[in-house]
């Protein structure tokens, strides 16, 4: 029965790794949508290398920053307790991944290819495992002291802080270096439209996100015991909840409509284990609010040009949710407890520091030192053909 026991979990961590890794898709077309057709090429491009990149500094540096573990011993060791170790390494280097991958919708455009592949690297080889660590491994002791000082540990089940708002904190960093697309405010004051190239493109990143947001938070588990209904349906009511607020504050805007579930699933992750469905609908609508809110006003008020908005959606929404598990995650208001709402803030801008600083070091040295941004030609041109020299149809290009 253990043996069978052993191999369900590890069947049940492979299968959310898989589910998790398709998430990447809708990273992918996600930004394919947003993007101008010149962009959509290096939109595809960068989510997949990123991906390799994020898989060889995670085995190598990250995973051992963060739990300790290394996979430098023989065969009969890694193979044990029929490979949960190494299928629990795939299932979290798909989280450490989402990092560059919601960086690279907020740098599109405009960034350089290989110096993106650095910074990739140090994000998920340090950056990110230095913080995952404390908060899901305890090390330095942090969440003793979080329990200690403030009543309760840090909780963050699936990630709205430590995946969601870690990665938009650093992809603020990386746009405030990389300045505005060319063009896109103008002297006058005006705001230069940059419409979506697909809206079919962008509703398909956003469902097949929506669809392996399931597996992101249920198979947070990590074991079959820990299964739990509750996170499926919360992760159901805030994903409904930030769609129809954004529908509704968005004006019927398709772009809107379609990132407002997934505002609603960033801020649910940290406390889709321990709130109740009603207060999971009430997260994701103030998550849609926010997003739709916040992406107007940096872009057209404060003209930080963020082009997917992953700042407001992963770095705003996702803080919400670290500090919402302290608020609805309470008793007092149909939780399951163990939760204080002094530890969640604390956790949460805690998070904010490191993500922040961390992305504006490793961002402002590649800058200075190799570059991060396309010549005013080759933007011009477009990453498609000045990094990739193809475009997304090539046959319209041809002389024959």
């Amino acid at each position: 029965m253990d043996a069978f026991r052993t191999s369900t979990d590890v069947l049940f961590i492979l299968l959310g790794a898989i589910m998790i890794l398709a998430m990447h898709a809708g990273f992918a077309f996600l930004e394919l949508g947003t993007v101008r057709k010149k962009n959509q090429v290096n939109a595809l491009v960068k989510i997949l290398t990123d991906f390799a990149v994020s898989a060889l500094a995670y085995f190598f540096i990250g995973y051992g920053i963060a739990y300790g573990v290394h996979f430098f011993g023989p065969v009969s060791e890694l193979a044990q307790f029929s490979g949960f170790g190494l299928v629990k390494f795939f299932f979290l280097l798909t989280f450490a991944a989402a990092i560059p991958a919601i960086v690279s919708g907020g740098i599109a455009e405009r960034a350089r290819f290989h110096p993106q592949s650095v910074a990739t690297f140090l994000l998920v080889g340090f950056i990110y495992p230095f913080f995952e660590g404390m908060i899901w491994n305890n090390n330095f002791g942090v969440q003793d002291w979080f329990k200690h000082a403030l009543g309760a540990n840090f909780h963050d089940f699936a990630g709205s802080v430590v995946v969601h708002a870690v990665g938009g904190w650093i992809g603020l960093a990386a746009v405030l270096h990389l300045g505005a697309r060319r063009g896109r405010y103008r002297k006058d004051g005006a705001v230069s439209a940059h419409p979506p190239s697909s809206i079919p493109f962008l509703a398909l990143g956003a469902w097949i996100l929506i669809v392996g947001w399931f597996g992101f938070n249920v198979m947070s588990a990590q074991k079959v015991e820990g299964i739990s209904g509750l996170v499926a349906m919360n992760s159901l009511m805030a994903m409904v909840g930030g769609t129809l607020v954004a529908m509704v504050l968005g004006k019927n805007d398709p772009g809107f409509i379609h990132n407002g579930p997934l505002a609603g699933l960033v801020a649910v992750c940290a406390g889709s284990d321990i709130m109740h469905p009603l207060g999971a609908l009430v997260v994701g609508g103030v998550a849609g609010a926010l997003f739709v809110w916040l992406f107007t006003i940096t872009q057209n008020k404060w003209k930080i040009d963020d082009v997917l908005g992953v700042w407001p959606l992963h770095g705003l929404c996702g803080a919400w949710g670290g500090i919402a598990a302290g608020i609805f995650g309470l008793q007092a208001l149909g939780g399951a407890g163990g939760v204080t709402f002094a530890a969640q803030l604390a956790g949460t801008l805690f998070g904010i520091v490191i993500a922040f600083a961390g992305g504006y070091v490793v961002y402002g040295l590649l800058n200075k030192t190799w570059g991060l941004r396309l010549s005013e030609e080759e933007e011009f041109n477009g990453a498609d053909l000045s990094i990739h020299k193809i475009t997304a149809s090539p046959e319209r290009e041809t002389s024959w």
